[in-house]
């Protein structure tokens, strides 16, 4: 009967068995450790684009969404909605970007102790990372959509524009504006990340079969012994 630790943990690796297969107990920390750097650089850097054309601005505004923040146009494009009634972008999200950091740093940590963990307790380890970026796109068209389709009745031009739901990756019209949405440079290697930990799932599984069937050859032994 495994311990309480080795069910958390996994079973421990033999020394024989670890000098002889180094490489092989060596490899699934390779995504792991990836990952963790990819996760780290795209905390500083775009994780989202928006550009608004319309003839009145023949050089276009843009926005730029960092994990925690906007930067860009945010005032030019926010008075321009204030006309047609939507809320200022500024509002949206605000609990998610409070939390972006901590929650950030949190995967990284749990990333770092999945390198550690031979179960199958380190895969929910990797879970937050694996969805975050698939998260980050359904929390961004959740709020666009919720922004566009609750268009203040009381603005100025509220019977101009229908209510609306912009694209948040490719184009997109609202009346006579042209909006041009695309993935930052975080958001990329977020999902690199992200299809990286899909691809170590499948690697632990192989790294560590022999493990697992070294330790049920060992539990079938003892339990033999005992009812000998």
């Amino acid at each position: 009967m495994p311990s309480f630790l080795e069910k958390i943990v996994g079973p421990r690796i033999p020394a024989e068995e670890r000098s002889r297969h180094r490489l092989r107990y060596l490899i699934p920390a390779l995504p792991l450790l990836i990952a963790i750097v990819l996760i780290a650089i795209s905390l500083f850097i775009p994780y989202w684009n928006l550009r608004l054309n319309a003839p009145q601005y023949p050089d276009g505004l843009t926005i730029t969404s960092y994990i925690n923040h906007l930067t860009g146009d945010v005032n030019e494009i926010d008075g321009l909605n204030h006309y047609i009634g939507m809320r200022p972008l500024d509002e949206a999200a605000q609990f998610e970007k409070s939390i972006a950091i901590a929650a950030m740093i949190g995967m990284m940590i749990c990333l770092a102790v999945a390198i550690f963990i031979r179960s199958r307790w380190a895969i929910l380890l990797a879970l937050p990372t694996i969805a975050f970026p698939f998260v980050f796109l359904a929390d961004l068209y959740y709020w666009m959509n919720k922004f566009g389709q609750n268009l203040d009745p009381t603005a100025p031009l509220s019977g101009a524009i229908k209510p609306f739901t912009p694209p948040i990756l490719g184009r997109g019209l609202v009346g006579q504006f042209e909006t041009i949405a695309w993935a930052g440079e975080g958001l990329i290697l977020a999902f690199v990340a992200s299809f990286l930990l899909m691809f170590w799932v499948l690697l632990r599984h192989w790294a560590y079969k022999p493990l697992r069937q070294l330790a049920k050859a060992n539990r079938q032994a003892t339990a033999a012994v005992s009812h000998a």
